[in-house]
């Protein structure tokens, strides 16, 4: 499959998602209780069990993984460039910041796996647990924050949060899963694709970008062509090569997460503008991330 076709599965279940919440008469009910079940279940299980499973040596590869954290701080501060451009929406600006730095680590694995077989998973995997306690401790803290909420209850009890820190500690402490827990978390896992995706299409409002096209193409290009640029540097900077420099780049390249929608609406935010980027970001990375590719291909 060619690079541009990688995306079509994702962005089908989105339009498909927003097709099954207009066209089949399901209930608002079905729809906010599916979106609790993705965040408190899903998504938890399949943040622990990706952690839980990956093969970290922080020895080995901290140039690799230095890299795509640089690269992440860097689109952290690139996102906050775009406060201003909100005026007195600070809510909306605290729900979609996550925008400029959130990735989709289901199209991350895939590419990597095209790139490089199972050394690009391994090296996609390692980066996914490392970077998702940062990127959603970050997340929670805006939204709680601009939010007015208490930011530390928050992230206490946030369950994406909660799943990553439980899954770096049973992978550090050496634990192995069961093979039926793991077949258990797995079901669970393959399931909050798909289900995650469906409920960013069923709450998918183009109209939530409305009078904000300035701020939505600034966090739209820090995260598809800032960050993988910044990525791309700093590799070379650190000297990294083969792989560790291909994953590390395209990492930084890929598509806003479904689950910064879902983290958006649980916590009482601007969830359609969130979806709206994540539709954005995922048509765009169509054309960005074979760009990247190419690039990569004649380094």
């Amino acid at each position: 499959m060619s690079s541009g076709l990688l995306l079509l599965p994702d962005f089908a279940l989105i339009l498909l998602g927003a097709a099954l919440r207009r066209g089949m008469p399901l209930g608002e009910g079905f729809w906010s209780g599916l979106e609790k079940l993705i965040y408190f279940v899903l998504f938890p299980a399949l943040l622990f069990h990706a952690i839980a499973r990956s093969r970290i040596d922080f020895a080995a590869v901290a140039p690799f993984v230095a890299s795509g954290v640089a690269a992440t701080v860097g689109g952290m501060l690139l996102g906050l460039l775009a406060r201003p451009l909100f005026g007195a929406r600070r809510l909306a600006f605290a729900s979609r910041f996550q925008c400029a730095f959130r990735f989709n680590s289901y199209i991350g694995l895939a590419v990597a796996a095209s790139l490089h077989g199972e050394a690009g998973i391994v090296a996609m995997g390692i980066l996914v647990g490392v970077m998702v306690p940062i990127v959603n401790l970050v997340s929670v803290w805006m939204l709680a924050r601009h939010g007015e909420l208490g930011a530390l209850r928050e992230i206490a009890r946030n369950p994406l949060i909660l799943a990553t820190l439980a899954g770096l500690l049973f992978n550090l402490a050496g634990g192995a899963l069961p093979a039926v827990a793991g077949q258990f978390l797995a079901r669970l896992a393959e399931a909050s694709i798909a289900l995650g995706l469906l409920a960013v299409g069923a709450a998918l409002q183009l109209r939530g970008a409305a009078g904000s096209g300035l701020s939505s193409a600034w966090l739209l290009g820090v995260k598809l062509l800032a960050l993988p640029a910044l990525a791309w540097a700093m590799a070379r900077l650190l000297g990294l090569e083969g792989a560790y420099f291909d994953v590390v780049v395209m990492f930084c390249a890929l598509p806003v997460a479904s689950s910064a929608y879902i983290l958006a609406m649980r916590m009482g935010g601007d969830g359609e503008g969130v979806a709206w980027l994540i539709s954005a970001s995922t048509l765009a990375a169509m054309l960005t991330m074979p760009l990247w590719l190419v690039a990569l291909g004649g380094r």
